[in-house]
């Protein structure tokens, strides 16, 4: 699991933590805390409004992994 998480994290080389994947997860797993704190108070939720933003989150997210993917170290070629 813990090479899981790091693959998910970290650039081509699989060594440098990308600062755009680690805000993404930590927003993504924010947007899911967050919405549950206020169902647990409220006792209401609209699928369709928490569809909608967190699809635009990730939409986000993904957006600025591509739009700074030249910019990311290349994996070593093994020879």
């Amino acid at each position: 699991m813990k090479n899981f998480i790091k693959h998910c994290l970290t650039g081509r080389d699989n060594e440098t933590f990308d600062v755009a994947r680690v805000l993404w997860a930590l927003g993504g797993i924010g947007f899911v805390v967050f919405t549950g704190w206020a169902v647990f108070h409220s006792g209401a939720f609209d699928a369709q409004n928490y569809g909608t933003g967190f699809g635009l989150a990730m939409g986000g997210g993904g957006a600025s992994v591509w739009a700074k993917a030249k910019t990311e170290p290349e994996a070593e070629k093994d020879s």
